[in-house]
């Protein structure tokens, strides 16, 4: 399907619109029968100073302008319309404008608009523009990763600001990763049934606007002088960021916002447009998320939104990439179906002012049909869950298996694949990038707690402990939790290894959790999003254990910097620059019965790219082997560059056919030459 340009001129200029004479405000409502423009004091956001009665034009926008709509002035709009179970106006209540640029919280539920300058002196920093192929993403928290951190001024941690640091900003250079994806930074709020309970939802995921920054993450400072200095630390963190060459990716949350069930608050969408903004049968809501509401995609006025505030946080931002949260939610059409030619999944796609961003999807939702893993259109990347999976029964459930004399299920075939870059889950026409590969992310266990706990252990939820998923795909070694036992610690982060080392060796595009690489716990809690306190905050002072791990992660990621053989951009084949080939532990071309044999947790992987050749040797199986390294037209000599049995040695050299011995579980990597 060729997507449309955006599909309606209507829609242009929502919002305000400053000019030297004020301002205008243009409001989407199909539905509304009446519309004001309130203009609020600046002592008493309650309070109006002014109201003005927005026309409406026979395209369904309302306009009002007024000279006193200038930048710093807070506003609302307020909006009448007829009754029925689809409709949810209220003539005397103030609402939030949906392109508001600038919020301020007035209470619990209440919300004001204020307009603020789009200028930003950018100097001489521009966006990165880091190949898809070269990335490796570090998923953060804005708050969680310098809450801790002495190293930034007391005053920025946690912050913006924070993230902008020198100190924060040098240490992931020198990680390595090329960009950072910030969890949920839109201006957010906490259910009303969290806030009963004395809890937050600290991850964010939970939308009040679209377009401005969640200004509880901005310093004391900012958020003392209003919306305006908000936005603007926001776009300074980008810019240090981007001065250091790493990329600001967003986890944006379109599927659904704030305003929850059809009791829930009122505070924009459902007073303005009720019957549009949401999907609903008569007043009944059709939810695909599990968070009350849905947007609506197969409207055009829902679609503009979300494509505006992409483009608006892509260019006066400078935003690099998006992870679109549930985003099969953003591709179903008026019969609630998904489809990888829905409108808005292809107008972003055909859009040229987005064709430096990168376009993430979460492949799922909670609906009908929900699971789309490989389902969405080439030019888009996805969160690839079946990787998650396979690579975590490869080294942790299935280790239990054998090490009580059983036959592992994950066979090497499907752990092939994905070092592979997933090619049984995407298509030739997407290849290895298509896929975001990750063993953890903020959903979930830590790296430390994947090792550590059997199950979960989120009973500080207040859920009595039915949140959170049971399927953790995890291994505690022998001992649930903490422990001295040397044994059981070896094992753990020898496992540790072995999940980092696959992840930043495998085809596809890295991510990488924050804190995993320094053996961060949250104590067994899988499901945190409620927890804003040292459980899910960056603990930096670390013991000599986690410090060798960061040393195993910085040192991952360089030889991946290094070897573009680990770095496929398509799917090998006779037409392509890379070539992959697998051996079995006796060197020899890998057969069926190899691929498809349970008891085989060996085999060998050597990848092939103009000017770098690299070998991957993988033994799944705590027994210690005797492998033959293959002969390969070309290869000389095989240089031993990382293991995971022994991070300290390298540089050893083996010659093809020479055989060595494999102490498992264990991965190695060569260079070959």
């Amino acid at each position: 399907m060729q997507a449309e340009p955006l599909a309606s001129d209507r829609f242009r200029d929502l919002g305000v619109r400053v000019d030297p004479d004020g301002g205008t405000l243009r409001v989407a409502s199909e539905t509304a029968t009446s519309m004001e423009l309130c203009l609020l004091s600046e002592r008493d956001p309650s309070w109006v100073e002014r109201t003005v009665r927005m026309k409406r034009g026979d395209d369904g926008i309302w306009s009002g302008r007024s000279a006193l709509l200038t930048p710093g002035r807070r506003y609302a709009v307020k909006v009448g319309g007829p009754d029925g179970p689809r409709h949810a106006f209220d003539r005397s209540r103030p609402l939030l404008d949906p392109y508001a640029r600038g919020i301020l919280r007035i209470d619990q539920d209440s919300w004001r608009s204020v307009v603020v300058r789009d200028a930003f002196d950018w100097g001489d920093v521009r966006k990165p523009s880091t190949p898809l192929a070269e990335s490796v993403v570090y998923e953060a928290h804005t708050k969680g990763l310098t809450r801790q951190l002495r190293s930034v001024p007391r005053a920025l941690r946690g912050t913006y600001a924070g993230v902008a640091h020198e100190s924060t900003v040098r240490y992931l250079k020198d990680l390595g990763v090329t960009a950072i994806e910030l969890l949920p930074v839109h201006q957010s709020a906490s259910e009303r049934r969290l806030m009963k309970q004395g809890l937050v939802n600290y991850w964010g995921y939970n939308t009040v606007g679209f377009f401005a920054p969640h200004a509880q993450y901005a310093s004391l400072t900012a958020q003392s002088a209003g919306p305006q200095q908000v936005l603007d630390e926001f776009k300074g963190m980008v810019k240090h960021l981007h001065a250091a060459g790493i990329e600001v990716w967003l986890d944006v949350v379109y599927n659904h916002t704030a305003e929850e069930g059809p009791s829930g608050p009122v505070q924009c969408f459902r007073g303005i447009d009720n019957s549009t903004y949401y999907r609903q049968d008569e007043g009944r809501y059709i939810d695909t998320t599990g968070c009350g509401n849905s947007l609506d995609c197969s409207h055009e006025q829902v679609r503009r939104l979300i494509h505006d505030s992409v483009r608006y946080w892509a260019e006066e931002v400078q935003i690099d990439g998006f992870r679109f949260d549930l985003a099969v939610t953003l591709g179903r059409d008026e019969h609630v179906t998904y489809t990888p030619d829905a409108p808005l999944i292809q107008e972003l796609l055909a859009d040229p002012r987005l064709a430096d961003v990168k376009l993430i999807a979460e492949p799922w939702d909670v609906g009908l049909g929900g699971w789309q893993t490989g389902g969405f259109p080439a030019g888009w990347s996805e969160w690839n869950d079946r990787y998650r999976d396979t690579v975590r029964d490869f080294w942790l459930t299935d280790t239990v298996v054998t090490r009580n004399g059983g036959l592992a299920r994950t066979g090497i075939g499907a752990l092939a694949n994905e070092l592979s870059g997933s090619a049984w889950h995407f298509s030739p026409e997407r290849g290895p990038l298509a896929s975001v590969n990750f063993i953890t992310a903020h959903d979930g266990f830590t790296l430390t707690d994947l090792t550590s706990y059997n199950a979960k252990h989120n009973l500080g939820n207040g859920e009595s402990n039915r949140d959170g998923t049971d399927n953790n795909r995890s291994f505690n070694f022998g001992v649930e939790g903490p422990t001295r036992v040397e044994r059981v610690l070896a094992d753990r982060r020898r496992a540790m290894r072995n999940l980092l080392g696959t992840l930043l060796l495998s085809a596809g595009v890295p991510m990488l959790l924050a804190g995993d690489e320094l053996g961060r716990t949250q104590r067994g809690n899988n499901n945190a999003y409620c927890q804003d306190a040292p459980l899910t905050w960056i603990n930096w002072n670390l013991a000599d254990w986690q410090e060798e791990l960061q040393d195993v992660v910085r040192r991952l990621i360089r030889i991946r910097r290094e070897h573009p053989a680990l770095r496929p951009t398509r799917f090998a084949d006779e037409t392509s620059e890379h070539a992959m080939h697998w051996f079995t532990a006796d060197g020899l071309p890998m057969h069926e019965a190899a691929w498809t044999a349970p008891e085989n947790r060996t085999l060998q992987h050597l990848a092939e790219a103009p000017g770098d050749t690299t070998l991957l040797v993988v033994h799944g199986d705590v027994t210690t082997m005797r492998a033959a390294l293959p002969e390969h037209p070309g290869i000389r000599d095989y240089e031993l560059l990382w293991t995971s049995a022994d991070d300290s040695v390298s540089g050893l050299h083996s010659l093809p056919g020479e055989h060595i011995h494999i102490d498992g579980p264990t991965l190695l990597l060569y260079s070959g030459t």
